[in-house]
């Protein structure tokens, strides 16, 4: 499972209205028949309108000043092994998006008239979406760069041959283009991955737009707060204030688990990523205690082959083997930018 959540995109020529980002979210229905849509819905409703999205995250803005995002967008892209689960991805997707919504509430340390954030206290309109493209940010696209450059120096040379600038073997040129087409390191169905080409697969996943007043268009409600959850004194009374992303995403792991009979792998969970990435000596600790078949699962998942043979690694991380350590890290680097490890 993997999770974001962004503002809107403020100043410079971006709009403050909402209707640049919804009329992206509607790519996916040009061309298509009205039966075919993947429509908006919220926690309560379906079919609604890209017009009526637009309208009510627009028009509830009240007192906020010009330089706060006016929304947010969430959004979740559930791993392949995650989507294998789903009977019907629209319908399933649907379904968690609503109980997700419920986690999302309840992570932020606000109070409205006394209570804690519910459901119908914010106002938000997701959507399903079953494609993606490639992006120019995307890994794959970066390191395939190099070849799509020299392809484009020699495409260049060639042209200018053929209308006589220059001199040139043009037979060759071509074999040579042909080769770095083959040696880019990232291919899909034979060909070299480029920008906005689109990936294969099962890529269902859920944009949410949230906007930043609650539904009574008098409260600020915001998951991008620099606050982390927490009670302070101010003018002498106990205020809450703050949004827990931590307690989000692993309620977001553990509703999709719950929901749809979900297994989750050492890989997969929330605390793994994170470990991985704030601290790695406890990551391989853990996952070298892991029983042999689950270790297989991890590496499997990760797009390695097999367990790679490795000393044994003791629990102390003060005492990790460095040597190991640096072995496995290359791996699960590379595996963790191409796989759906944590959120």
């Amino acid at each position: 499972m993997y999770i974001t959540i962004t503002p809107q995109k403020m100043g410079g020529n971006y709009s403050k209205s909402s209707a640049d980002f919804v009329g992206y979210l509607e790519k996916e229905n040009q061309g298509l028949e009205h039966q075919d849509t993947e429509n908006f819905f919220n926690q309560y409703g379906d079919e609604i309108t890209a017009e009526e999205v637009i309208r009510e995250i627009d028009g509830n803005t009240a007192k906020l000043e010009k330089h706060e995002p006016r929304f947010y967008s969430i959004t979740v892209s559930p791993s392949k092994y995650e989507l294998r689960k789903l009977q019907n991805s629209s319908q399933d997707l649907k379904k968690y998006t609503r109980e997700l919504m419920k986690d999302y509430v309840t992570s932020f340390n606000r109070e409205i008239k006394g209570r804690p954030v519910n459901i119908d206290d914010i106002k938000y309109y997701a959507k399903i979406e079953h494609q993606r493209t490639f992006k120019g940010t995307d890994f794959q696209v970066k390191e395939n760069q190099p070849f799509a450059t020299k392809i484009l120096q020699l495409k260049t040379e060639i042209r200018n041959v053929q209308e006589g600038r220059t001199e040139g073997n043009i037979k060759r040129m071509k074999k040579e283009i042909a080769k770095l087409e083959r040696q880019a390191p990232h291919q899909q169905n034979g060909k070299r991955v480029v920008q906005g080409m689109q990936k294969e697969g099962n890529q269902s996943h859920i944009h949410i737009v949230v906007s930043r007043k609650d539904a009574s268009n008098r409260f600020s409600l915001s998951p991008g707060s620099k606050y982390r959850a927490s009670d302070v004194k101010l003018n002498g009374e106990t205020v809450k204030r703050g949004f827990d992303r931590d307690k989000f995403f692993k309620s977001a792991e553990k509703t999709f688990d719950n929901t749809f009979g979900y297994k989750r792998n050492f890989a997969e969970t929330y605390k793994a990523r994170k470990d991985f990435v704030k601290n790695p000596n406890l990551y391989f600790a853990a996952l070298m205690k892991l029983p042999a078949n689950e270790k297989a699962l991890v590496f499997k998942m990760m797009g390695k082959p097999r367990v790679p043979t490795l000393p044994n690694i003791p629990t102390n991380q003060a005492q990790l083997a460095l040597k190991a350590f640096k072995k496995l890290r290359e791996g699960v680097e590379i595996a963790v930018k191409s796989s759906s490890i944590g959120i």
